[in-house]
């Protein structure tokens, strides 16, 4: 099964303005206030870092801006989530000098819950105060997202809070058929990322026998969580044999690009020029050439 995470990251890269929105929306800001969308590869120092999930720019009333996104199955212990935060905001800030509105997407329904939202240092003369936006899936109105059938979004509203009258099982057949009624091309892609982040909280065999019984045929989205599963082990193949043959803390900084190639073909192509190369720019040159 592919990672929450990745899924989840890769379901931003796919929709940035439905996220953007969703984001903006929690804050107060009407869709027609931003416009040029556009996501952009972080450039973050990656000693000891881990990599900001995902990063979008956007034109905010007149004044570009960053939007970032760290998406969180669980709680976060060592650092805590409100330093780590702190750490992308600030050399986010230092550097694409944009304003940045930052957020943790909390996935389980039993994470976050202790997630201030902010980092303190309160110490007189040299007091620091960074925030960001905490989103747990849990505590949002699933309904309200169902009704908005925004594509980006709607994988996620499994995890998301029903209506007082619903219960978990009807939930997941109203939020597998409202996806199902979709008239868009990659319906399959859709679906697939649903059932692989629906098993943040539902059992697998009930997510996918609801998908049969809704859709009559859960033979593709077997093959696509399959497939999905595959690529991930080869992202992380590919990472770990560039980290044994180059410096570790540079190859790090491919991952959000190898998050978001999903061609199997391309992924083994990869892993052979990781096992090949003799230098950082010899894999980077490879991964351009592929299109990335």
């Amino acid at each position: 099964m592919a990672s929450f995470d990745s899924a989840s990251k890769r379901l931003v890269q796919k929709h940035p303005r439905d996220f953007v929105a969703f984001a903006f929306k929690l804050r107060n800001i009407a869709s027609d206030e931003f416009s040029d969308v556009e996501l952009i590869t972080p450039e973050l120092p990656t000693v000891e870092m881990h990599q900001a999930d995902v990063l979008i720019k956007v034109n905010l009333r007149g004044k570009y801006v960053l939007v970032h996104f760290e998406i969180q199955t669980t709680d976060s212990f060592d650092p805590p989530m409100a330093l780590r935060m702190a750490g992308y905001i600030i050399r986010l800030v230092e550097t694409y000098r944009m304003d940045v509105y930052s957020h943790v997407i909390y996935l389980r329904p039993d994470a976050g819950r202790n997630d201030p939202g902010l980092f303190v240092q309160d110490i007189v003369g040299q007091r620091i105060l960074v925030e960001y936006q905490v989103i747990r899936l849990a505590d949002l109105d699933g309904q309200a997202v169902l009704d908005a059938k925004h594509p980006g979004l709607l994988p996620f509203t499994p995890l998301m809070q029903p209506p007082m009258d619903v219960n978990e099982s009807e939930w997941l057949q109203r939020c597998i058929a409202t996806v199902d009624s979709l008239d868009v091309s990659n319906k399959l892609d859709t679906l697939g990322v649903l059932a692989v982040l629906g098993n943040a909280l539902y059992d697998n065999e009930e997510i996918l026998e609801t998908i049969r019984r809704i859709t009559m045929n859960a033979a593709p989205i077997v093959q696509y969580v399959g497939a999905q599963a595959a690529n991930e082990r080869a992202r992380e193949y590919i990472l770990k044999v560039l980290e044994v043959r180059l410096p570790p803390a540079a190859t790090r900084a491919f991952k959000p690009t190898l998050d978001t190639i999903e061609n199997a073909q391309q992924l083994e192509a990869l892993l052979c020029a990781a096992a090949l190369a003799d230098s950082i720019e010899e894999f980077r040159q490879v991964l351009e050439a592929n299109g990335n």
